[in-house]
């Protein structure tokens, strides 16, 4: 695939007012989701649950993309259309999680490297025959004492970094995801310099493996305190110096920021990508949203397994889809 055509893709997931359903929680996280809601994490209830999320009417408005799990890219609805076709039918682009998920990192102990580059090129390939545009990698850095290592840095960048090159080869937008976690007591300076070290680190992994920055997006967390933190950050803070860390290492020729959710409520989620858009002036990259728990927390609830609570589960997500459209554009009330 051409850089333009790469560019284009990645232009049309962070279009004005748009962002990304996050749809692509493992089987042993979806199976976690289900049991809050006392429900069978069966591949029919699976299918069922993920069709009325990419089925919602109007949907297509305020989400850009959604990202599928291996086994969603192939199932088909109970009507026998390929969920793929569904979301397209919606207006959506569908894309595909590629990593195998974060392992443990020899010879450090507590920090995670994220494994999948073996056989990559051909999932990659194969994924893009199945309807894929676009491709997702996520990579994990722990704060603590005399963490994120060194080694836990670089060999996460370069996975992200190999990931995102074998993605643009295959013709697939990468979604390059480094998460600096909110698990700890760390303070809101402690999460600004670790994220601040860990963008600086991949976009200077990416520069060596020659990454078509245009043809890409970042899904950073937010400069957010820990969640154990006496003392937590405001909606403000966070938003300035989510916005400060970004200017200091995001090149601007990525088109797109989508930011992940991890740990923050639905709702304080859109006032944070809200305030975030009211404070940047005509910022280089567009600032949105790639999210998975803050997007389906409610219409999960409201599903509850039965499918006659569709309908109000469908609302339920397209009020959330559209507060975090609007507060892409620093509109939300």
């Amino acid at each position: 695939m051409t850089t333009e055509s790469l560019s284009q893709t990645a232009k049309a997931l962070v279009a004005d007012g748009k962002g990304i359903l996050a749809a692509d929680e493992s089987s042993p996280t979806i199976k976690k989701r289900f049991d809050s809601i006392g429900v069978e994490s069966t591949e029919e209830n699976r299918r069922d649950y993920r069709a009325m999320l990419f089925s919602t009417p109007e949907a297509g408005r305020y989400i850009s993309g959604v990202i599928l799990f291996d086994e969603t890219l192939r199932q088909n609805g109970s009507d026998g259309m390929p969920l793929v076709k569904l979301i397209e039918a919606g207006g959506m682009i569908p894309g595909i999680k590629v990593d195998k998920g974060a392992k443990d990192l020899a010879g450090f102990p507590g920090e995670k490297v994220t494994e999948g580059l073996d056989g990559l090129r051909d999932r990659c390939n194969e994924y893009a025959g199945l309807g894929a545009r676009f491709a997702k990698w996520r990579a994990v850095y722990t704060i603590g004492e005399d963490v994120p290592s060194a080694a836990c840095l670089t060999a996460n960048a370069h996975g992200l970094a190999r990931y995102a090159a074998i993605s643009q080869e295959a013709g697939l937008v990468p979604i390059v995801e480094p998460e600096v976690l909110m698990d700890g007591d760390h303070t809101i300076d402690d999460c600004e310099a670790v994220t601040e070290e860990v963008l600086r680190i991949v976009f200077a992994e990416l520069s060596v493996q020659e990454i078509e920055l245009e043809g890409m997006l970042l899904k950073p967390n937010m400069v957010l305190s820990g969640k154990d933190c006496p003392d937590r950050a405001g909606v403000e803070d966070v938003a300035e110096r989510t916005l400060r860390c970004l200017k200091r290492s995001v090149p601007a020729a990525v088109p797109g920021i989508v930011f992940l959710s991890g740990g923050q409520s639905d709702e304080v989620a859109t006032l944070h990508l809200n305030a975030m858009n009211k404070l940047a002036e005509n910022p280089p990259w567009k600032l949105s949203f790639s999210y998975g728990r803050a997007l389906q927390a409610g219409p999960l609830k409201a599903w509850g397994g039965q499918a006659e609570n569709l309908p109000a589960a469908q609302e339920v997500l397209f009020a959330r889809a559209k507060a975090n459209g609007e507060a892409t554009l620093g509109a939300y009330a």
